[in-house]
């Protein structure tokens, strides 16, 4: 227990301030989601659709970021300081073009909603959120990018300060776009779009700000000269982080995808599924901080050449990420309805979210062992299989047979709930999956590597 309590300490040092750093991006999300759900269920389901469409992709493309935070804490445990601060300058000319593709995907392809079999007044309110928040996207591209350098260093808490703050500002922006105060045009949901562009400029700012003049990042050297593109580090991060942004696409697309085939179930059922599912990812927070200080606490180690403490601390990643999200069902069982109050005044979308809140505490096991073992999985520089593991678990089979269930049933239709009991079965399937390929991949470095 000695052990496991000494090895704990450091995913509670790297992933506590990481844990701040994602709720107060699931704060942003929800403050969005509170503003607009109070502005009107109309406001809150253009903005559901919306990110329904877009989100997954705008995560593939900084799931590809992610990347280098295993690569620069395999490189930090190798103490090649300067080769990390030369890759950080070449991979920014690949986030630069990366941005610049979200922004351009959110802005004219916002335009495809308006063949949706969905009210016309949902897809305007769409349509006009995301061409508020696509320059936001290029910028939040360039912060992921130094945030992920920070986090491969093990230096958490800056990123989590930016975020925090970002977190704060963006909630009077909310109100006073959405609603139109100081003689702003009242926006609706719209408001938020451009709340976030904001935000995330800010974001960006004050993150290089403290990677230029704090004194933790100058062992690095990473503004001593110019370095351009590079073909190899290029590839190296494509070969990395593709399949970390695909699979995060997949995931991201099955809860999109439930969106989708609520959708024509009414606005009220969108609303009420959104709000349950906002909740259970704030709650989730944890498992997935835990998850991501694996990354970077085993490829730390993975440079240092400490292969048998690397595979234990990939089997403390899942303990502790296990034991977090029977924390986290605990909560959503004994305090959902009040949570879900938070959220909406309206008593069928109440309703509605307090059905499937129950639904949602159930799957964080399943996605909490998943999460454990992805984030290691990371640190060892695995993603493919988790790619495939991913598209088996979600596509093949969450979506088609959620889907069915929806609509079909076994004896009748099950409406949401069907939905949402397909996707607990596709979270059970994946963290099968992943967990024996983390067992594999650790027991193979040990095996080989000594």
């Amino acid at each position: 227990m000695n052990k496991f309590f000494n090895e704990s300490k450091y995913f509670f040092r790297i992933g506590f301030p990481m844990l701040g750093s994602q709720l107060s991006f699931m704060i942003m999300s929800a403050t969005d989601t509170i503003v607009a759900g109070r502005a009107g269920a109309d406001q809150l389901a253009g903005l559901v659709i919306a990110n329904s469409f877009t989100y997954p992709i705008f995560m593939f493309m900084a799931g590809i970021i992610f990347s280098v935070i295993p690569i620069v804490a395999q490189l930090n445990g190798e103490k090649k300081d300067l080769e990390i601060g030369q890759k950080i300058r070449e991979v920014f000319w690949l986030a630069v073009l990366l941005g610049f593709l979200l922004a351009i995907i959110f802005y004219f392809g916002s335009q495809l909603l308006i063949f949706l079999p969905i009210d016309e007044t949902i897809t305007s309110i769409s349509i006009s959120y995301l061409k508020a928040i696509s320059i936001g996207m290029f910028f939040y591209i360039l912060y992921r990018l130094l945030s992920s350098y920070s986090e491969g260093l093990t230096l958490t808490i800056p990123v989590f300060i930016v975020v925090f703050m970002g977190a704060l500002i963006n909630i009077p922006l909310d109100i006073i776009f959405v609603y139109g105060y100081f003689g702003l045009p009242e926006m609706g949901g719209v408001g938020c779009g451009y709340a976030t562009t904001i935000v995330s400029t800010l974001m960006f700012i004050a993150m290089l700000s403290i990677v230029l003049f704090s004194n933790s990042y100058k062992k690095n050297k990473l503004f001593s000269k110019f370095s351009g593109p590079s073909l190899g580090t290029s590839l190296e991060v494509f070969k990395l982080g593709t399949p970390i942004g695909f699979g995060i696409f997949v995931e991201l697309s099955m809860y999109s995808g439930a969106a989708i085939i609520l959708a024509p179930l009414g606005e009220n059922i969108v609303s009420g599924h959104a709000v349950a599912l906002n909740i259970a990812s704030i709650v989730f927070m944890l498992p997935l901080a835990i998850g991501l200080a694996a990354s970077t606490r085993i490829g730390n180690l993975l440079g240092e050449k400490r292969y048998i403490e690397a595979r234990y601390s990939s089997m403390v990643s899942v303990s502790l990420c296990f034991i977090g999200a029977l924390f986290n069902m605990t909560l959503l069982i004994t305090l959902g309805d009040k949570l879900i109050s938070l959220y909406t005044t309206d008593l069928l979308v109440y309703s509605i979210a307090s059905n499937l809140i129950i639904f949602a505490a159930i799957f964080q096991i399943p996605d909490g062992i998943g999460m454990g073992s992805l984030g290691a999985l990371r640190g060892y520089k695995d993603t493919f299989m988790t790619m495939v593991f991913i598209i088996v678990a979600y596509w093949v089979f969450a979506i088609p047979f959620g889907y069915y269930l929806t609509y079909y049933g076994i004896n009748q239709p099950m409406g949401e709930s069907g939905m949402w009991i397909s996707m607990i079965v596709g979270l059970m399937i994946f963290a099968a999956l992943i967990s024996r390929r983390l067992n594999k991949i650790s027991g193979k470095y040990v095996l080989v590597k000594n």
